[in-house]
């Protein structure tokens, strides 16, 4: 077996939990095989060049071996090698997140019951 499709790889590969995932993600363009977008059916080899996005991150990959069945983690990784590059923009792209702050953050605390009843006078007041 020297080849495969590129959504039963990825599949085998453990980057998506079902091979209807991984179909859809090369189906909306997510994953490119030296630099082209491909379809579902297109056979990735050793040595071939992927891009693939799975959220908002994007890894570059060589294919370093190819399987057809989806087998334990310690086997899925040594299907692939991940680029220098790539590795640093994900890490980059993991702290950025660590350090951007959470959503609502800015709001403060959540306000008491005391505070509430402060803050409905007031509202009624300005009404007025």
């Amino acid at each position: 077996m020297e080849q495969v499709r590129i959504d039963r790889w990825l599949w085998a590969a453990r980057f998506f939990k079902t091979r209807g995932a991984a179909t859809d993600a090369v189906l909306g363009g997510k994953a490119h095989v030296n630099g082209v977008r491909v379809k579902p059916s297109k056979d990735v080899r050793p040595g071939d060049r992927l891009e693939v996005t799975i959220g908002d991150a994007r890894r570059e990959l060589v294919v370093r071996g190819v399987a057809e069945k989806r087998g334990p983690a310690s086997v899925a990784a040594t299907l692939y090698e991940e680029t220098p590059e790539s590795i640093a923009r994900r890490e980059q792209h993991a702290a950025a997140r660590r350090l951007a702050r959470p959503l609502g953050a800015d709001l403060g605390a959540r306000p008491t019951k005391r505070d509430r009843r402060r803050l409905d006078a007031l509202r009624r007041a300005q009404r007025r």
